[in-house]
Protein backbone atom coordinates (compact mmCIF):
# COMPACT_ATOMS: atom_id res chain seq x y z
CA UNK A 1 0.00 0.00 0.00
CA UNK A 2 1.61 3.33 -1.28
CA UNK A 3 1.68 6.04 1.43
CA UNK A 4 -0.59 9.23 0.57
CA UNK A 5 1.09 12.34 1.50
CA UNK A 6 -0.82 14.27 0.32
CA UNK A 7 -4.17 12.95 1.77
CA UNK A 8 -2.76 13.69 4.95
CA UNK A 9 -1.88 17.14 4.43
CA UNK A 10 -5.90 17.30 3.30
CA UNK A 11 -6.42 16.21 6.42
CA UNK A 12 -4.28 18.50 8.48
CA UNK A 13 -5.84 18.77 12.01
CA UNK A 14 -5.97 22.72 13.62
CA UNK A 15 -4.40 23.47 16.79
CA UNK A 16 -2.90 26.22 18.74
CA UNK A 17 -1.38 29.44 17.28
CA UNK A 18 1.90 31.35 16.62
CA UNK A 19 1.51 34.97 15.60
CA UNK A 20 -2.02 34.62 15.85
CA UNK A 21 -1.56 32.22 12.83
CA UNK A 22 -3.83 29.06 13.19
CA UNK A 23 -1.41 26.05 13.03
CA UNK A 24 -2.76 22.64 11.18
CA UNK A 25 -1.01 19.89 11.80
CA UNK A 26 -0.48 16.86 9.44
CA UNK A 27 1.55 13.68 10.08
CA UNK A 28 4.77 12.31 8.36
CA UNK A 29 5.42 8.92 8.94
CA UNK A 30 8.43 6.09 8.06
CA UNK A 31 5.82 4.94 5.88
CA UNK A 32 6.80 7.72 3.43
CA UNK A 33 10.09 5.84 2.87
CA UNK A 34 8.10 1.95 3.29
CA UNK A 35 8.28 2.16 7.41
CA UNK A 36 5.20 0.92 9.25
CA UNK A 37 4.92 3.23 12.03
CA UNK A 38 1.75 5.70 12.43
CA UNK A 39 0.45 8.82 13.81
CA UNK A 40 -2.50 9.56 15.51
CA UNK A 41 -2.48 13.28 16.64
CA UNK A 42 -5.64 15.04 18.02
CA UNK A 43 -6.38 18.68 19.48
CA UNK A 44 -8.63 19.26 22.34
CA UNK A 45 -7.27 21.65 23.76
CA UNK A 46 -3.49 20.31 23.74
CA UNK A 47 -1.99 18.97 20.84
CA UNK A 48 -1.89 15.24 21.06
CA UNK A 49 1.12 13.53 19.20
CA UNK A 50 0.60 10.39 19.76
CA UNK A 51 1.07 6.92 18.18
CA UNK A 52 3.53 3.79 17.71
CA UNK A 53 7.10 3.48 16.66
CA UNK A 54 7.66 0.14 14.32
CA UNK A 55 11.17 0.10 14.44
CA UNK A 56 11.10 -3.23 11.54
CA UNK A 57 12.15 -0.88 8.45
CA UNK A 58 11.26 2.03 10.09
CA UNK A 59 12.13 4.42 12.81
CA UNK A 60 10.34 7.96 12.81
CA UNK A 61 7.09 9.32 13.21
CA UNK A 62 6.47 13.30 12.55
CA UNK A 63 4.00 15.63 12.42
CA UNK A 64 4.57 19.36 10.84
CA UNK A 65 2.58 22.26 10.37
CA UNK A 66 3.13 25.76 7.90
CA UNK A 67 3.56 28.82 9.38
CA UNK A 68 2.00 31.08 6.53
CA UNK A 69 4.01 33.82 6.19
CA UNK A 70 7.18 32.95 8.13
CA UNK A 71 8.10 34.45 11.85
CA UNK A 72 9.17 38.26 12.03
CA UNK A 73 12.59 38.78 11.35
CA UNK A 74 13.49 39.86 15.25
CA UNK A 75 12.39 36.12 16.09
CA UNK A 76 15.53 34.60 17.85
CA UNK A 77 13.48 31.46 19.25
CA UNK A 78 10.45 29.78 20.42
CA UNK A 79 9.00 28.44 23.30
CA UNK A 80 7.23 25.41 23.86
CA UNK A 81 5.40 24.03 26.85
CA UNK A 82 4.73 20.17 26.48
CA UNK A 83 4.31 16.99 28.69
CA UNK A 84 6.18 14.02 27.49
CA UNK A 85 6.50 10.42 28.26
CA UNK A 86 10.32 10.31 29.22
CA UNK A 87 10.93 10.04 25.90
CA UNK A 88 13.68 12.26 23.53
CA UNK A 89 11.67 14.18 20.88
CA UNK A 90 12.89 16.19 18.21
CA UNK A 91 11.54 20.30 17.29
CA UNK A 92 12.37 20.50 13.45
CA UNK A 93 12.15 23.97 11.31
CA UNK A 94 12.53 23.95 7.83
CA UNK A 95 11.47 26.69 4.61
CA UNK A 96 8.85 24.22 3.94
CA UNK A 97 10.53 22.35 1.13
CA UNK A 98 9.15 19.08 0.57
CA UNK A 99 11.92 17.18 -1.20
CA UNK A 100 12.71 16.27 2.55
CA UNK A 101 13.78 13.28 1.38
CA UNK A 102 16.45 11.78 -1.09
CA UNK A 103 19.05 13.57 -3.13
CA UNK A 104 16.41 16.68 -4.46
CA UNK A 105 16.76 18.34 -1.05
CA UNK A 106 18.80 21.56 -1.29
CA UNK A 107 17.80 23.13 1.84
CA UNK A 108 18.35 22.05 5.11
CA UNK A 109 15.92 21.41 8.01
CA UNK A 110 17.08 22.63 11.04
CA UNK A 111 16.68 20.98 14.73
CA UNK A 112 17.06 20.37 18.07
CA UNK A 113 16.15 17.49 20.94
CA UNK A 114 13.61 17.88 23.08
CA UNK A 115 14.30 15.95 26.01
CA UNK A 116 10.84 14.56 28.08
CA UNK A 117 10.23 13.74 31.85
CA UNK A 118 7.10 11.74 32.43
CA UNK A 119 3.89 13.09 33.24
CA UNK A 120 5.84 16.33 33.96
CA UNK A 121 4.99 19.51 32.21
CA UNK A 122 8.20 21.38 31.29
CA UNK A 123 8.66 24.67 28.80
CA UNK A 124 11.90 24.86 26.97
CA UNK A 125 13.15 28.19 24.99
CA UNK A 126 14.38 26.57 22.14
CA UNK A 127 17.40 29.35 20.62
CA UNK A 128 17.56 29.33 16.57
CA UNK A 129 21.21 29.69 16.94
CA UNK A 130 21.61 26.65 18.83
CA UNK A 131 20.02 24.40 16.10
CA UNK A 132 21.54 22.04 13.82
CA UNK A 133 20.98 21.65 10.29
CA UNK A 134 20.06 18.29 8.88
CA UNK A 135 19.68 16.86 5.31
CA UNK A 136 19.17 13.06 4.86
CA UNK A 137 18.53 12.30 7.88
CA UNK A 138 21.61 13.72 9.56
CA UNK A 139 23.87 16.79 10.26
CA UNK A 140 25.59 18.60 7.68
CA UNK A 141 28.37 21.41 7.09
CA UNK A 142 26.55 24.27 5.79
CA UNK A 143 27.19 28.07 5.53
CA UNK A 144 23.32 28.49 5.04
CA UNK A 145 22.02 30.89 7.94
CA UNK A 146 18.55 30.26 9.59
CA UNK A 147 16.71 33.43 8.51
CA UNK A 148 12.94 33.21 11.09
CA UNK A 149 10.88 34.86 7.97
CA UNK A 150 11.96 32.12 5.81
CA UNK A 151 10.84 29.10 8.62
CA UNK A 152 7.43 28.44 6.60
CA UNK A 153 7.17 24.77 8.38
CA UNK A 154 7.79 23.54 12.11
CA UNK A 155 7.38 20.07 13.63
CA UNK A 156 7.75 17.34 15.65
CA UNK A 157 9.71 14.44 15.40
CA UNK A 158 9.90 11.06 17.75
CA UNK A 159 13.20 8.99 15.82
CA UNK A 160 15.55 6.52 15.99
CA UNK A 161 18.42 9.25 15.79
CA UNK A 162 18.93 12.69 17.31
CA UNK A 163 19.65 15.96 15.62
CA UNK A 164 23.34 15.00 15.84
CA UNK A 165 22.76 12.03 14.07
CA UNK A 166 23.93 9.53 17.04
CA UNK A 167 21.32 6.87 17.83
CA UNK A 168 18.63 7.77 19.94
CA UNK A 169 19.11 5.39 23.42
CA UNK A 170 16.70 2.84 23.60
CA UNK A 171 16.00 4.50 27.29
CA UNK A 172 14.53 7.77 25.50
CA UNK A 173 13.20 5.69 22.31
CA UNK A 174 12.07 2.39 22.50
CA UNK A 175 12.88 -1.31 21.02
CA UNK A 176 10.75 -3.07 18.69
CA UNK A 177 7.32 -1.80 18.83
CA UNK A 178 6.02 0.87 21.31
CA UNK A 179 3.68 3.32 22.07
CA UNK A 180 4.56 7.06 22.34
CA UNK A 181 2.99 10.36 23.58
CA UNK A 182 3.97 13.56 24.01
CA UNK A 183 1.52 16.81 24.55
CA UNK A 184 2.25 20.23 23.01
CA UNK A 185 0.44 23.01 25.26
CA UNK A 186 1.98 26.17 23.64
CA UNK A 187 4.43 27.51 21.61
CA UNK A 188 5.38 31.29 20.85
CA UNK A 189 7.82 33.24 19.50
CA UNK A 190 10.72 34.48 21.43
CA UNK A 191 12.48 38.44 20.72
CA UNK A 192 15.91 39.69 22.09
CA UNK A 193 18.09 37.67 24.39
CA UNK A 194 16.83 33.76 23.94
CA UNK A 195 19.09 31.90 26.48
CA UNK A 196 18.29 28.13 26.16
CA UNK A 197 16.48 27.07 29.32
CA UNK A 198 14.02 23.84 30.53
CA UNK A 199 11.60 24.66 33.62
CA UNK A 200 9.20 22.03 34.93
CA UNK A 201 6.20 22.81 36.80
Amino acid sequence: MSYDRAANERNAIQGLKLLDKSLKWHRLDDGVMGGQSETLHSFDGVLNFSGHINCNGGGFTSIRSAIPGGLSSDATGVRVTYVGDGKTYKVLFSDGNKSAFGPSRRSPSWQTDLPTKEGIEETTTISFESLTPSLQGGPVDTDAKLDPTQIQEMGFMLSLKLSSGKPNPVETYGSGIFPFSLKIKNIEPVSGDCSAETSAT
